[in-house]
């Protein structure tokens, strides 16, 4: 069974920083493509970022560059979102996806073709 469990949300004042984790289990991690999406309140889920299976490509939403970044530890089976100088727009439910297969096509990522979720972890950011 595949689980993709995150972790690491809460509330941070504005300028602060946050590191999201996501663990995977019942999967080859190196194998899979994965990224963050985030669902603010009264707003569709959108797309945050992702990274390729070898980890040696990544997207970002533009509204994320040069604040975020989503490294990967695949000895541990674990993606981090790294957040930094957060402000209350990133307040949301932020999600762990998977993407099966060793091809990187970021676009389709990105468009939520994904196989597997997370459940979410909150991140509020106080003004």
């Amino acid at each position: 069974q595949v689980q993709l469990v995150e972790s690491g949300g809460g509330l941070v004042q504005t300028g602060g920083s946050l590191r999201l984790s996501c663990v995977v289990s019942g999967r080859t991690f190196t194998s899979d493509n994965m990224g963050w999406f985030r669902q603010a309140p009264g707003k569709e889920r959108e797309f945050v970022a992702a990274i390729s299976w070898s980890g040696g490509s990544t997207l970002y939403a533009d509204s994320v560059k040069g604040r975020f970044t989503i490294p990967r530890d695949d000895a541990n089976n674990t993606m981090y979102l790294q957040m930094n100088s957060l402000t209350p727009d990133y307040t949301a439910v932020y999600f762990c996806a998977a993407a099966y297969g060793r091809a990187w096509r970021p676009l389709t990522f990105a468009g939520a073709k994904v196989d597997y979720w997370g459940q979410g972890t909150q991140v509020t950011v106080s003004s």
